[in-house]
């Protein structure tokens, strides 16, 4: 008797877990039911916008009479706003309008559709540099990220601080290109200079060990600075050669890029020594640490003051191994933009030299000020 009584207690508890087994399993179906219909519509409600604006710029505004486009624009936009809402204004169908303008091709709206929505292209559409544009855009595809997040990757000038930045137009649009037709992302797109580090909380005098921690401590902030596809492996990795001891300060390996990163820190200014530090743990890990499908190591220096005509005389890039300030204050935001636009402009001058000498003779025809010490 007691057995079945056993067994009759034991059922109700089976057909518990398992209707709340197949209720976690039947939510799971509906939200996720839901947001692929939420992307669907939202997809489906930007190809619009794009549509509109594209036949508005087209039919309207391409005879160049801006007077009478405008006017009919404005009647069109209250005529549709009665009928459809707000969301098809004189001011959203100006939204709509640049939209086009601003990404011409069909095909590259339709590709960017599947991670980024009309918010995200909102965000992007009133940037002036078409390639700066672009560089958003494929990072924000490519790493997914919120439309809160572009919009603070661009307040704080990503792009002008990345390395690619720096380079000629046509190798800027070769990059943005493989990363949009292969989704290969470059060492170029990933690389800043200088980077974000006021979330440490340092300030007057901390030593290496100091910013190691605190970068440690921070390393969710860290990462989000270094950005996407960056995964710690190990602080102060023990390298030995000849009965030598040397460590490495912060090991990272990165997804997308296949490779080990190891990254240096340094409270003062950058010094040629530091090369060959560099290249001694990028070598020993290639050879003892790189696995199969990995491409070879490369190394980032991180200090306080990069010295920047020592840094170009050493040719750095070739060899795997980049530089780069922090600042652990933040400098007022037009000093921020001077100084990255007097580095782009000097950088490019630079690589304009660089070809010159080694093009053969023709025939005569006739901030920077570094903030953190």
């Amino acid at each position: 008797m007691r057995a079945k009584r056993s067994i009759a207690k034991a059922k109700p508890a089976a057909a518990a877990a398992l209707s709340g087994a197949m209720l976690d399993e039947v939510r799971g179906l509906i939200l996720e039911g839901r947001q692929q219909t939420a992307r669907m519509v939202n997809a489906g409600l930007t190809l619009l916008y794009w549509q509109i604006g594209d036949r508005i710029r087209r039919e309207i505004l391409g005879e160049k009479r801006a007077d009478y486009g405008a006017e009919i624009v404005s009647a069109l936009g209250r005529q549709l706003e009665q009928e459809f809402g707000r969301g098809f204004s004189e001011k959203s169908l100006h939204h709509m309008i640049r939209f086009a303008e601003a990404f011409p091709s069909v095909e590259i709206v339709s590709a960017l559709l599947r991670e980024l929505s009309w918010t995200h292209f909102r965000a992007l559409i009133y940037l002036d540099d078409p390639l700066k544009r672009d560089f958003y855009a494929e990072m924000c595809r490519i790493e997914r990220w919120s439309t809160r997040a572009l919009q603070k990757r661009i307040q704080s000038m990503l792009y002008e601080r990345t390395a690619l930045s720096k380079k000629p137009a046509q190798l800027i649009e070769q990059n943005l290109k493989a990363l949009r037709e292969e989704d290969r992302l470059t060492p170029d797109l990933v690389f800043r200079d200088p980077y974000m580090l006021d979330f440490l909380g340092l300030r007057d005098t901390y030593s290496e060990q100091d910013l190691e921690t605190a970068l440690l401590r921070e390393i969710e902030s860290f990462l989000l600075e270094l950005g996407v596809g960056f995964a710690f492996v190990e602080r102060q990795k023990r390298i030995t050669l000849d009965g030598d001891d040397y460590y490495l300060d912060l090991l990272f390996y990165h997804r997308l890029l296949r490779r080990l990163v190891v990254i240096e820190l340094k409270i003062g200014d950058f010094k040629a020594a530091d090369v060959g530090q560099m290249e001694l743990y990028l070598r020993w890990l290639d050879r003892h640490e790189r696995q199969k499908g990995e491409e070879k190591p490369i190394g980032l220096i991180l200090c306080a003051g990069k010295k920047r005509e020592t840094v170009e005389v050493l040719e750095l890039e070739p060899r795997g191994i980049h530089v780069a300030e922090y600042l652990t204050e933040l400098p007022p935001r037009e000093l921020l933009e001077q100084r990255l636009h007097e580095a782009v402009i000097r950088a490019r001058r630079q690589i304009e030299q660089h070809g010159a000498e080694e093009a053969p003779a023709k025939p005569d025809s006739s901030l920077g000020k570094r903030v953190v010490k």
